[in-house]
């Protein structure tokens, strides 16, 4: 586990459209599809948490793909070794929800204060993790849109979240 002095030591990251590029209307496991698209920049990302010291985990509301073929998927987009551990439905049972975020909480044995969730679904990966505690990163590359509050903030790219990091851990 990470250490106890870093500012948020274990990062959550929602899976489409954040860590890899989704196709809402594909009914087969991303693992299986033709090719495969990582969102840019979030390698540079992954590999500064990664030397940082921080845990980081997907948590995905994905219910096609299991945890070996999320694993899979993201080795095809060269991103696997940078996380620790996935949450999904089909390990979890639980959609993306309160319920869900709770779980993942207990299950690595961290408070709400000790994560960050990333994600590009302004309700699911920011209001529902703030209402427990959790502050949240909303990635919004779709638009100029921006929400800032005590729990969370808005980046519109992968560079800007490196950045976001490296603020918070004085850099």
């Amino acid at each position: 586990m990470p250490l106890v002095s870093l500012r948020y030591p274990t990062i959550l990251f929602d899976w489409g459209d954040t860590v890899m590029y989704d196709d809402p209307a594909s009914t087969i496991p991303m693992v299986e599809w033709e090719t495969v698209r990582v969102v840019p920049g979030i390698e540079e990302v992954l590999k500064y948490l990664r030397a940082s010291g921080r845990y980081i985990v997907l948590a995905t509301s994905a219910s096609i793909s299991d945890e070996g073929q999320i694993r899979g998927a993201l080795a095809r987009g060269g991103l696997d070794q940078f996380f620790s551990r996935i949450f999904c439905f089909k390990n979890t049972n639980l959609p993306k929800g309160e319920a869900f975020y709770r779980h993942i909480l207990s299950d690595l044995g961290i408070s709400a204060s000790d994560a960050v969730m990333v994600g590009d679904g302004f309700e699911k990966d920011v209001q529902i993790p703030n209402s427990l505690g959790i502050f949240a990163v909303w990635f919004n590359q779709r638009t100029d849109e921006t929400y800032m509050g005590e729990l969370h903030t808005t980046v519109h790219s992968m560079g800007e979240l490196l950045e976001f990091f490296k603020s918070v851990d004085g850099k």
